[in-house]
């Protein structure tokens, strides 16, 4: 079988699980729902697996085909087609691997729910449009994926749509996306209409010459070409990727199932802005406003909404709100072209992430579905491959020395200090005391949960037990990259370039070549982490959480009664929520009422409907009485009217 054929396989055979486990579900049953999805991701995974080893080891060189054309029109060629490079075959295993786990995890995690077949054939469906949406090589391939992983995470945000919280949360999080997606849709039609062409090579071909144009936006204010087209393609970004101020919808994504939370977080959904501005990099290289932009909303996202999670108490909205911090460290990256440290971040906070999602899952099963951490305390003792697993995944968040995240984080950090770009200062300032408040919530996490004495009420605590090993397998095996992945990976992918082919950065701009000189490998990079500014950050913010959370709790409940103001603005998330509940929500709600009211009732049902009606049955009144039925009326009436001619005629002369 050719390479092609096998690429075409890894995307369609999560296609065909999901839809024999969506329209079959009854007939093939609940163990044959998991058997099937389950096997078309494996072999989804094998598959890329393949590609990588032929992309990485055999150096495979790019593949660039149309699989199909189903329409032509003015010269656009409406396509699916692949792009095969490394950046693709990097995100083709991330995608599948976390996915696998989350497949199998699920077994455990939804084993006694009735929707059972229904939440496999979502999530199958889920990696094959993340699949489709990393493979594409157009802009329309690109779009149809982002939509379509958008409609899933709908579907499984609100998978228990009796509970009215879910139902919320999934049309927060699609009128959020409409909003971030509107930006993407004027991006792909700025490109259609400057360049002529919605392949991405033909794109990017042009762009140098784009970038020379300008337009007229807002008065007469001229604005180049390609900063309108990458900023509004980077406003896609901020809605899937959750950037501040579009990333409201993340945290309450937490009303879905605890394993669709990790595939979101992890692999799909939030990683797929990311992944776009990573693609096009020769676009966005082509702006230096567009990046700087970029910048500061990943530096705001990366430490300002980082400290709300420093507030909260349920424990799956804690490692959501770290996964908005890493997103803006992500997107942080990417602001100083730093492309490939991005990816690199990504892939390794897909492992760890996925890990802790799954982790505060099995205490979640063990606790009875109870998410408040007030309520735990002690678990370790229970929970021991719960608690240690969930220990390497925090120490691979917050950046220690020789941990995956150490060597993504730490690299953003420096990438961001030896770049030039406008506002890397500012940039500078929030990642670093990002380390802090990262460390800091996450260990409020790990001991809250796992040590110190026991908060459960004694039926609770009776029951609490390790989680079963469809569940416990899957938190082995991220444990896994979580520790190792970026000490083996960060020479290639940084230094060695692996993905030269997929990314381009201009030399002026090349941050990472920069940093190479500094490089000596990934035993002596994270030897040095021990003493850098960085790593005593991250201790402090540990030591912090260690005093206030394990000797002296009383030490939070003072400081928030004494802070109470900013408390209350961290739990109130910045009032994000209440301006566009009531302010757009509730504004348009209002300007509705008014319209329906005054434009509605009043202007057209009684002025103009009910008005024209009545002005009509006014004048039939006036005209009637004109209809008298004598005829010496009708005489007198044509004298006058013959009478008023004559006359008229008289005049005129």
């Amino acid at each position: 079988m050719s390479i092609k054929a096998l690429i075409l396989l890894s995307p369609i055979l999560p296609l065909l699980g999901s839809a024999i486990a969506g329209l079959f579900g009854r007939q093939v049953g609940r163990a044959g729902a998991h058997w099937v999805t389950i096997l078309a991701v494996m072999g989804s995974f094998a598959l890329s697996s393949y590609v990588a080893w032929q992309v990485f080891l055999n150096d495979l060189p790019t593949l660039n085909y149309t699989v199909y054309t189903w329409a032509v029109v003015d010269n656009f060629n409406l396509e699916v087609g692949f792009l095969i490079d490394s950046l693709t075959a990097l995100m083709m295993v991330v995608v599948t691997f976390v996915s696998l786990m989350v497949h199998i995890y699920t077994i455990g995690y939804m084993h006694d729910d009735p929707g059972y077949q229904r939440f496999f054939a979502y999530i199958n469906l889920f990696t094959f449009a993340m699949l489709m949406l990393v493979m594409a090589n157009n802009f329309l391939q690109l779009f149809f994926g982002w939509e379509a992983v958008g409609l899933v995470s709908y579907l499984l945000i609100g998978f228990w749509f009796k509970k009215e919280s879910a139902v919320k949360a999934n049309l927060k999080a699609f009128l959020v996306n409409r909003g971030g997606d509107f930006g993407l849709v004027l991006g792909v039609a700025a490109v259609a209409y400057y360049m002529g062409s919605l392949d991405y090579f033909e794109v990017f071909a042009r762009a140098p010459e784009v970038s020379d144009l300008s337009v007229n936006l807002m008065g007469d204010a001229s604005w180049s070409v390609m900063t309108v087209i990458c900023i509004c393609l980077f406003i896609g970004a901020m809605g899937k990727s959750a950037q501040a101020p579009l990333h409201v919808w993340l945290p309450d994504s937490m009303e879905g199932p605890t394993p669709i939370s990790a595939l979101i977080h992890a692999a799909t959904m939030v990683t797929a802005g990311i992944f776009m501005v990573a693609r096009l990099s020769p676009l966005f290289e082509q702006s230096p406003t567009a990046l700087s932009f970029i910048l500061i909303v990943g530096s705001v996202t990366a430490l300002f909404l980082g400290l709300i999670g420093i507030v909260q108490n349920d424990i799956k909205r804690v490692v959501a709100y770290s996964t908005l911090s890493q997103l803006g460290y992500m997107t942080v990256a990417l602001g100083v072209s730093a492309y490939s440290v991005a990816i690199f971040h990504l892939m390794t906070h897909a492992f760890f992430k996925a890990l802790l999602f799954l982790g505060a899952g099995s205490v979640i099963i063990a606790l009875h579905h109870k998410q408040d951490m007030r309520e735990m305390g002690g678990l370790g003792r229970y929970m021991p491959i719960t608690a240690v697993t969930a220990w390497l995944g925090s120490l691979a968040l917050i950046g220690f020395p020789f941990f995956s995240g150490f060597y993504s984080k730490d690299m953003i950090i420096e990438a961001v200090k030896a770049s030039d770009r406008a506002g890397a200062g500012f940039a500078t300032v929030a990642v670093m005391a990002g380390v802090v408040v990262t460390s800091l919530y996450t260990f409020r996490m790990l001991y809250l949960t796992f040590h110190g004495q026991t908060r459960m009420d004694e039926h609770t605590r009776s029951h609490a037990h390790e989680s079963p090993w469809v569940v416990t397998v899957p938190l082995i095996l991220l444990a896994i990259p979580s520790v190792a992945i970026g000490y083996f990976t960060i020479e290639p992918l940084l230094f060695g370039g692996v993905l030269a082919d997929a990314i381009t950065v201009s030399p002026a701009n090349d941050v990472v070549a920069k940093l190479a000189y500094k490089f000596h490998g990934p035993f002596e990079f994270g030897l040095h982490g021990f003493v850098t500014p960085v790593f005593w950050l991250a201790m402090l913010g540990v030591a912090t959480a260690t005093y206030v959370y394990l000797f002296s709790i009383n030490v939070a409940t003072t400081v928030k009664t004494r802070f109470h103001w900013a408390w209350q603005v961290l739990d109130q998330k910045y009032g994000f929520d209440s301006l566009y509940q009531k302010g757009i929500a509730g504004g348009s709600l209002a300007l509705a009422r008014v319209l329906s009211t005054w434009f509605d009732s009043r202007l057209i049902d009684q002025l103009v409907v009910n008005g024209s009606a009545n002005w009509v049955g006014r004048f039939s009144a006036l005209t009637r009485k004109l209809q008298t039925g004598y005829v010496f009326h009708y005489a007198f009436t044509m004298i006058i009217g013959l009478v008023a001619l004559l006359a008229s005629f008289v005049w005129l002369r």
